[in-house]
């Protein structure tokens, strides 16, 4: 199965993280299908690109709960609707 997760970059106790595409099998930070995003906790900032998570999601992709909230913030800032 395909999967919407995060994958974990940055030094040791300050985690960044990119929004990728990847299949659920692979390790956390493996092989990845496509990078969509990227989410860094300590600043506060992150990105989505909407329309490619969508596309993912409607191809059967499942987002993580996390990314879920991260795309729905996206949406939001947006002004798109939340599907």
């Amino acid at each position: 199965m395909v999967k919407i997760r995060l994958k974990r970059l940055g030094a040791k106790k300050r985690p960044s993280y990119r929004i990728v595409v990847m299949n659920e099998r692979e390790k956390r930070d493996g092989k990845t299908i496509a990078e969509i995003g990227f989410y860094n906790p300590i600043e506060k900032k992150n990105f989505v690109d909407v329309e490619k998570a969508n596309e993912w999601i409607k191809k059967g992709a499942q987002p993580t709960e996390r990314v879920e909230k991260l795309l729905a913030s996206a949406q939001k800032e947006k002004g798109g609707s939340t599907e």
